[in-house]
């Protein structure tokens, strides 16, 4: 339970930072996000869901 309290904080504070330090950059992002077609960020998700479970499961692996 912890590493997930642990893994939510973290994305938090990222997120965070994203509007906290280029609110303006974040505009940018989302209209050229709008560019791209739904099947390509489908595919873009699916890769990150990927890299944060391979990511998760090698800092477990590392922790014990």
């Amino acid at each position: 339970m912890g590493t997930l309290i642990l893994a939510i904080g973290l994305v938090l504070v990222f997120e965070g930072l994203v509007f906290a330090l280029a609110p303006s950059r974040l505009e940018d992002l989302i209209k050229a996000i709008e560019d791209i077609p739904p099947d390509t960020r489908r595919l873009i998700g699916l890769l990150a869901i990927g890299a944060g479970v391979a990511l998760v499961w090698l800092a477990q692996s590392l922790g014990t």
